[in-house]
């Protein structure tokens, strides 16, 4: 350490040198930030603080040098040629090769093997995996890594992450003995690794025989192990009353194929004239709420329109509801902390936006008019000139309209890190912002009850298994805040996003249908609905007995039908995936750091732009032909 180094800069500066010498490349490039990270040769580290402790050493040491093992030991290319697409399959298939390049370089350094197994335990501590006591709130991802790193790398698994492995392991230690000695004896070959983790997958059952396809594709007879089942455990709350209504995505009677295009014709010209101008769309729209997708557009008619298997088990829960008071506290406590570099950013961000909307709320007058008002800020050119006119003013009528602004976000599993703390940041930002504007703003979140279809499969199953089901998991949407409740009162629910166990899989067209009913509902004349997600619908259960494009078919008719027939704004904002496949209103963006800024900037573009609905359309051609 230099004179002028301070202890945290020296620490910098030797751990960016440790990386480069592990992974045996000089090109490396070492960032600091709110949270552990690799991209390509892009390593990023969480700051340290001022005052290093030996724990906290240890602790960022063992996140570079696992970095650094992957960047020696990994290719890229032979993973992605051999990773499957199951949300959970795909998680163990990352972790297990994590352990691999991690048993690799422990075995060769006594040193990276203590930095490894102190970063293992900080990160169980602060995933809060002792506290946790159902398997349904333990990853099983995680669970498997503990048990791969205690059988390959022979570490003891640490305190902080005993009870997730306990809870798995009466099931793991028989069905994958054999495939975890398949794994060790051929961790020097990442082929041979990759081929052993895919019989693990198919022994666990997230993967077919014949395709190596995850749990999520078709299946050739349209039917999986009942032993599926078993992983579900789902103690949560009794089911909310009217959910079933609310979130229903498809018509209660199916149109039959011969006149599936006569009666979409008629719909869409009966549509036309309910949203002409004096037709009632003004007065809330009730027509709108009434009519729904059928799932049978385009060229996939002779396909089954959605449906769901039941909704006795789905669920319209308000987010105190899940969690105790205390724990509510202490996720929004770490939330604060994780993005408090953050804030300043944002902040101005909102601010422009609040300047914006306050501008379009401000009034404005006409001047040098010849009647009105007398202007008398203008009287001195008439004491100084008497022959000058008097000059009168006229308020202009402001054009910015009654808004409400809701806030759907993704809470699968895949949004886990940093992808979700900063969505529920960015939430808070902006609910504060548009409060202040007098914009009411409201902050859904839509997830799963249960991994793998929780009581919906194990009805059907109960029932006989009949072929084509339809949605088959409990629903959980999740209501972080309503429009009508302040702010400060909702604060601490948006914490909520960072409890463990709470990101499962993602139907994500019957919760658009769902969001955009309550904004219906709603008395303000203009309604704009933004989406954050990162990934197409996934839902293993539902998947692999219906058509494997059944989700994604199923989201882009609801949202065909918001975008031409709905009176509701909707804009989306994919992070790490093209959302514009789907909406044509869309921005994509790589990093969750941008997600602040861009919903800003989304919301501002919308807040500048003319109505962008259907009516909104046909009101400004009647205008111009006027």
């Amino acid at each position: 350490m230099t004179a002028n180094e301070s202890p945290a800069e020296a620490f910098r500066r030797v751990t960016a040198a440790a990386m480069r010498a592990i992974a045996e490349r000089e090109d490396i490039q070492v960032n600091f930030g709110a949270e552990a990270r690799l991209v390509d040769n892009q390593a990023r580290l969480p700051v340290p603080s001022r005052d290093l402790g030996a724990d906290e050493i240890r602790f960022l040491r063992g996140e570079a040098d696992g970095m650094a093992l992957k960047l020696r030991y990994h290719d890229d290319e032979i993973h992605a040629a051999r990773a499957p697409g199951g949300e959970t399959a795909r998680a163990i298939f990352e972790t297990l090769e994590q352990v691999r390049v991690e048993t690799l370089g422990a075995r060769r350094m006594a040193g990276v093997a203590e930095n490894l197994k102190a970063a293992v335990e900080e990160r169980c501590r602060a995933r809060g995996y002792a506290r946790i006591t159902d398997r349904e709130d333990a990853p099983l991802a995680d669970a498997l890594g503990l048990l791969a790193r205690e059988h390959l790398m022979g570490a003891k698994i640490p305190e902080s992450g005993q009870k997730i492995v306990d809870l798995w392991r009466s099931e793991l230690d028989e069905r994958v003995e054999a495939d975890l000695e398949a794994l060790k004896a051929s961790l020097s070959d990442q082929v041979q690794y990759a081929d052993a983790m895919k019989r693990l997958l198919i022994d666990l059952e997230l993967m077919d025989e014949e395709g190596g396809e995850s749990e999520g594709s078709e299946s050739e007879d349209g039917e999986e192990n009942e032993d599926d089942s078993s992983e579900d455990s789902n103690d949560d709350s009794d089911d909310s009353d009217g959910a079933s209504a609310e979130m229903q995505g498809s018509p209660s009677d199916d149109m039959e194929d011969s006149e599936g295009a006569d009666a979409e014709e008629m719909m869409s010209e009966q549509g036309e004239d309910e949203m002409m101008p004096g037709s009632g769309e003004e007065d809330g729209d009730e027509t709108h709420s009434r009519r729904r997708p059928d799932g049978t557009y385009g060229d996939e008619k002779r396909q089954p329109a959605y449906l769901s298997f039941t909704e006795e088990f789905d669920e319209v829960i308000e987010a105190q509801e899940l969690c105790d008071a205390e724990e509510l506290a202490r996720l929004r406590h770490h939330l604060d902390q994780q993005l408090a570099h953050l804030q300043g950013v944002i902040s101005r961000l909102a601010n422009r936006l609040q300047r914006r909307l306050q501008a379009k709320q401000s009034r404005s007058w006409e001047f040098d008019l010849e009647e009105g008002i007398l202007d008398a800020g203008r009287l001195t050119r008439v004491v100084i000139n008497p022959v000058h006119p008097l000059s009168y003013k006229v308020e202009k009528e402001t054009d910015f309209r009654d808004t409400v602004v809701s806030l759907l976000i993704d809470n699968s599993g895949s949004m886990r890190g940093r992808p979700i703390t900063v969505a529920a940041m960015s939430a808070d930002i902006l609910a504060r912002t548009l409060e202040r504007c007098g914009v009411k703003v409201e902050i859904l979140g839509f997830t799963t009850r249960a991994w793998k279809g929780g009581q919906s499969r194990e009805k059907w199953l109960s029932d006989g298994k009949t072929p084509n089901p339809g949605r088959l998991n409990d629903l959980r949407h999740i209501v972080y805040k309503s429009a009508e409740a302040p702010w400060r009162r909702a604060r601490k629910n948006l914490g909520l996003m960072l409890r463990e166990g709470l990101l499962k899989e993602n139907i994500d067209g019957e919760a658009l249908l769902w969001a955009h009913n309550r904004l219906i509902a709603r008395p303000e004349q203009r309604r704009i609905l933004m989406v954050i997600s990162d990934g197409a619908p996934v839902d293993d259960s539902t998947l692999s007995v219906n058509p494997g494009n059944y989700l994604e078919r199923h989201l882009r008719d609801v949202i065909q039908w918001i975008e031409t027939r709905s009176n509701v704004e909707l804009t989306a904002i994919g992070i790490g995936h093209d959302v514009t496949r789907y909406y044509k209103r869309a921005v994509t963006i790589m990093d969750a750091e941008q997600l602040g800024g861009t919903v800003m900037e989304r919301l501002a573009e919308l807040f500048d732009d003319e109505d962008i609905t259907p009516a909104g359309r046909r009101r400004k051609k009647l205008a111009r032909a006027s």
